[in-house]
């Protein structure tokens, strides 16, 4: 009886292995919901350390909170020009995002909406509403 329970178990473990493995080979390679997952979880927790470790750049950030998101996309904008260091560096850090969209064919996070969010000059999409 325990035998039989085993194999029953195993067989059900195998069909869902091969269901899951058929599923996911239609994606290019490193193009799943997992993938996406693990870019934006190294990008937020780079973006959380150089924030802390540029407290002015922080503080511009924090200061965005409560503006609309054409105040915010113009500020961010004057912001970039004046700063292209944070720029370029800010554009660093989510450099996975980007490789990954491109990599993937997936679109820019959307918009109002849903309609694709333009990128703003920090090489982000410009955030829906306050703090993104």
């Amino acid at each position: 009886m325990f035998f039989r329970s085993v194999i029953s178990a195993g067989l059900i473990a195998g069909s869902m292995l091969v269901g899951t493995a058929a599923t996911a080979a239609a994606d290019p390679p490193g193009c799943t919901a997992a993938d996406l997952a693990g870019v934006m979880s190294g990008v937020n927790a780079a973006t959380q350390s150089y924030l802390f470790s540029h407290p002015d750049v922080n503080a511009f950030f924090t200061g965005l909170k409560g503006k609309s998101r054409e105040q915010m996309a113009t500020e961010i904008a004057a912001y970039a020009d004046a700063n292209p260091q944070v720029r370029d560096e800010l554009r660093g850090v989510r450099q996975p995002a980007a490789d990954f969209r491109e990599r993937c064919n997936a679109p820019v996070p959307g918009g109002p909406m849903g309609a694709p969010a333009p990128d703003g000059p920090m090489g982000a999409p410009v955030p829906e509403g306050p703090m993104g």
